[in-house]
């Protein structure tokens, strides 16, 4: 598979503070490639940068051939972006949001029909193509979100922290629809704090902490080589109980509050 998204010692600074620090990475045509970290680890600066919304303070990106973010404005028809926050408007309804969105690309009005009858039956939401936005529970806003990112048929799309906020319901279908888009050929990039997603979603994975990868690989592998087989939580431990506790071969314990974690693979 061709590389499709590749950056090289790429950096972005505010006020002196260092977001994003001389990172490097690269995205395969048709996999799906995620960014893991805690909140303030750089990932949607990464993002901005990759899509050409925010300027690198050093290095290169390149995106499907295009230098970023010279060239942002041509590699935008090939590209699909999912913000982490909604941005629908809320004046329109689905269908008219979905509109909206393809005159951006100056799209062909023959055919645009069929075209939002697809993606509207690809995240279910046939029934609601002429409801308006304020009418529609979170999950179906992100399914909208999705939907109008796709209108351009984009063969790379960048989705912000997908299911952040959504119910486990809502979490589960977005899954399942960008498992169906992987498998359909496209090149998905998304961040996300949530192992689970990443685990389930991503072919290769970049963990991020403090603007830094701290680890890169397929998510399988790292959570082998970095984390133990089990946890276990001892709930409201007493000071006198944490420094009575003895240390144990290959046991690693971490206090949370008043809980104590002990990892181990026995």
């Amino acid at each position: 598979m061709g590389i499709v998204i590749e950056t090289h010692r790429l950096s972005k600074v505010y006020a002196q503070q260092t977001v994003v620090d001389h990172i490097g990475f690269s995205v395969s045509a048709g996999e799906c490639f995620g960014v893991l970290g805690p909140n303030g680890a750089g990932k949607s600066t990464t993002l901005r940068m990759l899509t050409g919304q925010t300027p690198p303070s050093s290095g290169d990106v390149t995106v499907l051939g295009y230098a970023i973010p010279r060239q942002a404005r041509e590699m935008h028809r090939y590209l699909g972006v999912v913000p982490q926050k909604d941005d629908l408007d809320p004046d329109f309804s689905v269908l008219e949001n979905l509109h909206t969105f393809a005159t951006y690309f100056q799209l062909p009005k023959k055919g645009l029909a069929a075209k939002f009858d697809q993606l509207l039956q690809f995240v279910d939401l046939q029934a609601k193509k002429k409801v308006g936005i304020s009418a529609l529970s979170g999950g179906m806003r992100r399914r909208l979100s999705l939907i109008r990112a796709m209108v351009n048929d984009p063969k790379v799309l960048v989705l912000d922290e997908p299911t952040t906020g959504l119910d486990p319901q809502a979490r589960q279908f977005l899954w399942q629809k960008l498992r169906e888009l992987v498998s359909q050929g496209k090149t998905i990039v998304l961040t996300t704090h949530y192992m689970e997603e990443a685990e389930r979603l991503c072919d290769r994975l970049m963990i991020m902490n403090q603007g830094r990868i701290v680890a890169e690989g397929q998510p399988q592998v790292l959570l082998r080589e970095s984390l133990e087989a089990f946890v276990v939580e001892i709930l409201q431990m007493s000071a006198s109980g944490l420094q009575s506790l003895v240390p144990v071969a290959g046991l690693r314990l971490e206090q949370m509050g008043s809980s104590l974690l002990c990892y181990t693979a026995d």
